[in-house]
């Protein structure tokens, strides 16, 4: 567990980082969602919202198990170093987006459009939203919304070739991301503003595409992170393995 927890970090800060994607994402949304609150119901916003929020992280979560079965399966083979180089490109990438250099994986979203297109008139019927559980289900559906910064870190989490670290490793994400959304969704203009910056959309860009040359195999990790001696543990651990 002490071995996963800077990575818990990464994608804590990961999340923060991308709160300026999410304001482009979901902003509207979570105003729209905000607005969608009976007025008898206003007092309980801030529960609403949670309540969103918890089940967008919650599917997060879902598909960190998910895609990270996969990555459990190919962990022993070449394809396991080919996942963690392309979601280093896709963490590039998503830096140079938030920095505003680059919009290109804007396009990788139209992957998920297609599933959004069935998602999506379930999630209306919910509305409004007029109950905690109404509320976290919309949120459930809410998560599966097309996202690059979302599909990068789904990829980066499923490199490890762990369902389990894949989950937590999503639930940290979403956690980071939780702040800026919850602040929009209760017009905390200071913060949203703050995130708008260009320098601090710069700063968050650099950031990213640091973390995502820092996710490219090599032996720059084992130099970063100390783990020296698990790497050569873990050279003799396939004789362990049957």
């Amino acid at each position: 567990m002490a071995e996963l927890l800077p990575l818990l970090l990464s994608a804590l800060i990961l999340g923060l980082l991308g709160g300026g994607h999410c304001l482009g994402m979901c902003g509207g949304l979570m105003g729209a969602l905000t607005l969608a609150i009976p007025k008898e119901q206003r007092a309980r916003r801030l529960r609403l919202l949670l309540a969103y929020n918890l089940g967008r992280i919650l599917s997060y979560t879902t598909a960190g198990l998910l895609i990270g079965l996969a990555g459990w399966a190919i962990a022993n083979s070449p394809a396991a170093t080919a996942l963690r180089v392309i979601a280093a490109a896709l963490l590039v990438c998503m830096g140079l987006y938030l920095a505003g250099w680059w919009s290109g994986l804007t396009r990788i979203e139209a992957l998920g459009r297609g599933l959004w297109r069935h998602i999506q008139p379930v999630a209306s019927r919910l509305l409004p939203v007029s109950s905690l559980p109404r509320a976290l289900l919309l949120g459930g559906l809410w998560g599966w919304l097309p996202c690059g910064l979302v599909y990068s870190t789904l990829l980066w989490a499923a490199s490890q070739g762990s369902a389990t670290d894949s989950a937590l490793l999503m639930f940290a994400f979403g956690l980071g991301t939780l702040p800026i959304l919850v602040a929009t969704g209760l017009a905390a203009e200071r913060l949203t503003a703050l995130l708008r910056r260009r320098g601090v959309r710069i700063a968050g860009g650099l950031l990213v595409i640091l973390f995502g040359l820092w996710t490219l195999p090599g032996p720059h990790q084992a130099w970063l992170m100390g783990h020296g001696g698990h790497q050569d543990a873990s050279a003799s651990a396939p004789r362990h393995s049957h």
